[in-house]
């Protein structure tokens, strides 16, 4: 079996009921603050970096560019009845394949349509081979090779608050 920084790379089997994510393993408690709707309207949205041990980051390209993105890394509208982490997990398995286990909160990016809250989070099963039909690629990139793929000065943003929590003291 394949394995990557010593995680097999296979096929990890989510819940099927909508309702089973909200209790999804993987969710942790980081003391973040309430996810509240911007003054503007924008809908809540979540997502999330998924760092590998070896510090490559993993994006996913989204099917037809959705969205104008080439690359993007995996988030989406928090669905109701989900926290913003278990919408996160639940986003990162549907665009990649792969199940996240978050690890930290990085912060709030405003968007054009949605102020998404973003996690760091570490790969703990899964393959991109069952990624799923929004993502037409996933890629695992060295974060110096991440800041070319990331076109979009929102993702800019999201790498701009991974490079704080990586100088943060422990």
């Amino acid at each position: 079996m394949a394995t990557l920084n010593g995680v097999p790379l296979q096929s990890w089997h989510a819940p099927r009921e909508p309702h089973a994510w909200q209790a999804i393993d993987g969710q942790q408690q980081l003391g973040e603050p309430e996810l509240a709707i911007a003054t503007s309207g924008r809908k809540l949205a979540s997502g999330l970096v998924m760092r590998e041990p070896d510090g490559r980051v993993w994006l996913v390209s989204p099917t037809n560019a959705f969205g104008g993105y080439q690359t993007t890394f995996p988030k989406g509208r928090v669905e109701p009845g989900l926290s913003p982490q278990a919408n996160a997990i639940r986003e990162a398995w549907e665009e990649s394949g792969l199940k996240a286990r978050i690890i930290a909160w990085l912060g709030d990016v405003d968007r054009t349509t949605t102020r998404t809250r973003y996690y760091l989070a570490q790969r703990e099963a899964g393959s991109p081979a069952d990624m799923g039909w929004e993502s037409q690629a996933v890629h695992l990139a060295p974060l110096a090779q991440a800041h070319a793929l990331l076109t979009s000065p929102y993702d800019q943003k999201v790498l701009e608050l991974l490079h704080q929590h990586l100088r943060a003291p422990s």
